[in-house]
């Protein structure tokens, strides 16, 4: 006995495998920039505690251990705890997001900023000076201020989102105005024309039928 699988059915199997898949490589994603971020934050106190700024490119760049009470970038010192609270209820915004993903630049952008957004978290639970008010590692020096490399995966998640924003891609993967971009009808327009048409075909009929009496 055969059984006949729902259209409707069928296409939302393939839909939902995808949006698991970039859920999963968001989450990779993350977890790749915690890591590279936690283990570049170990390396830098151990090299760098004690030293000199270390010039990789004269003043534009160099090494320097510093550690930052504030937000990224160093700004926003003195309010540790009010960025512990502003971090968590990011993350928990970009959880929440990832469940309706279903484009590849999104996953790129919530992926730099879930794992920068944590990088910088861990070090507020786990450094001192006690739970939620830890300082953050920073170690990369621009001159004008120092970060670490999750500050550089939110940078470039900011940029992702920026430019998909300018695209008009949204998070489910669709996209703001495609309709007229791509010349697709409006449903009501159609419907209209079609009235107009088969008034159009009534009156001709009409007009045959008079003229052969």
């Amino acid at each position: 006995m055969s059984t006949t699988q729902n259209p409707a059915e069928g296409s939302a199997r393939p839909s939902a495998v995808a949006r698991r898949s970039l859920i999963l490589w968001t989450l990779g994603l993350a977890a790749f920039v915690v890591l590279l971020d936690q283990v570049s934050k170990v390396w830098a106190e151990g090299a760098l505690a004690g030293e000199p700024r270390i010039a990789l490119i004269g003043d534009l760049l160099g090494l320097r251990l510093v550690y930052n009470p504030g937000a990224a970038l160093s700004f926003g010192t003195g309010m540790t705890w009010v960025l512990t609270v502003v971090v968590v209820v990011v993350i928990v915004l970009i959880l929440r997001t990832m469940r309706r993903i279903r484009s590849t630049g999104w996953a790129v952008a919530l992926g730099l900023l879930l794992g920068g957004a944590v990088g910088n978290l861990i070090d507020r639970l786990t450094n001192d000076p006690g739970f939620g008010r830890g300082e953050v590692v920073d170690f990369i020096d621009y001159g004008v201020f120092v970060g670490n490399v999750a500050d550089i995966a939110i940078v470039l998640a900011a940029g992702v989102i920026v430019v998909l924003a300018f695209r008009g891609v949204g998070v489910d993967g669709t996209r703001h105005g495609a309709d007229e971009a791509t010349g697709e009808a409006d449903p009501a327009a159609e419907q209209a024309t079609d009235q107009v048409a088969d008034q159009g075909i009534g009156q001709d009929t009409t007009d045959d039928e008079r003229r052969d009496a």
